[in-house]
């Protein structure tokens, strides 16, 4: 008999600056889908809004402060040993210089150039929400 999976909670920042979004990539040293691309963001904590965590996060990981514009559709994603529900956010910065805590490396990516990057699973329908509502 197959054990049930507790769901994660999870948010992510899709952050617009001009024309361009970020995607940051997770560190070679994760245990859990080291190199990938993703969307910053990180699990909502007991007693949380999904908009609090966003931005609690956005602090700790890139030291930046965010204003969320949009709530995007949820995306829940199976990783074999863990279900996450993925709520992502469009946002833009209000304040700070980025400084990556948690991540390798950032790129500020077009709409369009966003699949070039190899993604974390469950960031994939994100990015291809955002090409679809951008036409490609």
């Amino acid at each position: 008999m197959e054990l049930l999976k507790k769901t994660i909670p999870v948010t992510c920042a899709v952050i617009r600056q001009e024309d361009r979004i970020l995607a940051v990539q997770r560190s070679r040293h994760d245990p859990m889908l080291p190199g990938l691309w993703e969307f910053p963001g990180g699990k909502v904590e007991p007693g949380e809004t999904e908009e609090a965590c966003l931005i609690r996060e956005i602090r700790e990981e890139l030291e930046l402060e965010v204003e969320i514009l949009k709530r995007l559709p949820d995306v829940n994603w199976d990783y074999g040993n863990v279900l996450i529900r993925m709520t992502p956010f469009i946002v833009r910065i209000v304040t700070g210089t980025m400084k990556l805590n948690d991540h390798d490396a950032f790129r500020w990516m077009t709409v369009a150039d966003l699949m070039s990057l190899d993604w974390a699973p469950a960031d994939v329908p994100v990015v291809r929400g955002l090409m679809s509502e951008a036409g490609y």
